[in-house]
């Protein structure tokens, strides 16, 4: 009975450690190549990523500054702040009326969002020391629908247009 109890108070300590750990552990400066594959090219396109977290003088709430190649070019300065006390909701501040929920699952953090005919999926999580970004872009209309019998409901099926990944390492 007591490595039961054990157990399930070290396995419920493993939990509430890996929530408090986002996005605590995820601060500082990251940096890395990001490719971009897109249906029907062989060839991923490549181009520098950069995501730096800092906390900020306001509760609950981190930069999330992404940089894609030059600095000067390509710099959003979003924000991201937690909207509930279990840490599951986020929001992606883009500061200019766009805020993109997020949410926490399976240790990562992730999102859907529509935007001029696609819908974007993101997720990021850490994994070996490293911060995984990753970007599915699925077009809105549907290609086919099938189904729709008295045997199955209609499907929907999509185009996914695009996939960008970067592995970003901490810059010191």
């Amino acid at each position: 009975m007591r490595i039961i109890l054990f157990l399930i108070l070290l396995c419920s300590s493993i939990y509430i450690n890996a929530q408090q750990a986002f996005p605590q552990s995820w601060e500082g400066k990251w940096r890395g190549q990001l490719k971009w594959y897109k249906t029907g090219k062989a060839e991923p396109q490549e181009v520098n990523m950069e995501l730096r977290i800092h906390p900020t003088d306001s509760i609950n709430t981190w930069t999330w500054q992404i940089i894609y190649g030059d600095a000067t070019k390509d710099n959003r300065p979003y924000f991201l702040t937690c909207k509930d006390s279990s840490k599951i909701h986020w929001q992606i501040n883009e500061n200019n009326g766009i805020i993109l929920d997020q949410f926490w699952l399976a240790d990562k953090l992730s999102g859907a969002f529509t935007v001029q005919n696609s819908t974007i999926i993101n997720n990021y999580w850490m994994e070996d020391d490293k911060l995984i970004v990753e970007f599915y872009n699925i077009s809105v209309k549907p290609i086919a629908t099938t189904g729709g019998t008295k045997d199955s409901p209609p499907v929907d099926s999509y185009k996914v247009a695009s996939y960008q990944k970067a592995v970003l390492l901490r810059q010191k």
